[in-house]
């Protein structure tokens, strides 16, 4: 039985490449001396400008703030990581992210199970609340953490814990729930079960390894816990 659910969220509530992809090239371009600075810029967060794509390694797609600008700041003269931090959570903040399914339908369907629902991200907070706010979900959130809310990143298995001892739930009776390898293996690390989809980047063949299921979206998290519950 599953008690709680707790969700990574770019990847996962958010289609990684039609969220993301206008926020890498607008930062970017926001940042960069010229074009081609605006390209080197780009390859050194595993974003192609030309394709729009994202180079499966790309930092973008699991790591934090602080890791990104540390990939960019070689590549700004003058500035800090801190500063460099600064500009992408000012632009991740006003990113337009669009659901990997309607999302708040689906998250009063689990709450009406009398499932407790969690969001861990690599994202900041701040940002990671903006995101919810604008898709009036904040409210179906029993738990909302990033990196910087005080229990480390993932692939450690800090958030998902806090989320644990702030619901009172049994980790083994909680899904996690995630597009990438860090959220498996923040996962199985706070012991429980991990529900792998394929909204991000990362190939079923990637995921299914790490995952004790492998589904589509998060839009198929319902029936297969209908399923596991007969």
């Amino acid at each position: 039985m599953i008690d709680g659910v707790i969700f990574d969220k770019d990847g996962t509530l958010f289609d990684f490449r039609r969220s993301w992809g206008g926020w890498a090239e607008t930062l970017v371009r926001r940042i960069a001396r010229d074009a081609g600075h605006a390209h080197d810029l780009a390859t050194a967060i595993g974003y192609d400008l030309d394709t729009g794509l994202f180079h499966p390694d790309s930092p973008v797609i699991a790591a934090t703030a602080q890791d990104i600008a540390a990939a960019l700041v070689t590549h700004l003269p003058g500035q800090t990581v801190a500063q460099v931090e600064a500009e992408i959570n000012a632009a991740a903040a006003q990113a337009v992210m669009v659901p990997a399914v309607p999302l708040r339908p689906l998250l009063q369907a689990l709450r009406d199970r009398g499932l407790r629902i969690g969001l861990a991200t690599n994202d900041t907070e701040a940002p990671a609340r903006a995101h919810l706010a604008a898709h009036d979900l904040t409210e179906l959130f029993d738990f909302i953490a990033g990196y910087d809310s005080g229990h480390g990143a993932k692939p450690g298995p800090g958030m998902c814990l806090a989320f644990a001892r702030q619901t009172g739930l049994d980790p083994a009776r909680i899904a996690m729930v995630g597009d990438s390898l860090h959220d498996l293996h923040a996962g199985r690390a706070a012991g429980m079960l991990c529900i792998a989809v394929l909204t991000g980047i990362a190939t079923r063949a990637d995921l299914a390894p790490h995952a004790d299921v492998v589904l589509p979206d998060i839009g198929a998290l319902t029936g297969w816990l209908a399923e596991r519950a007969a």
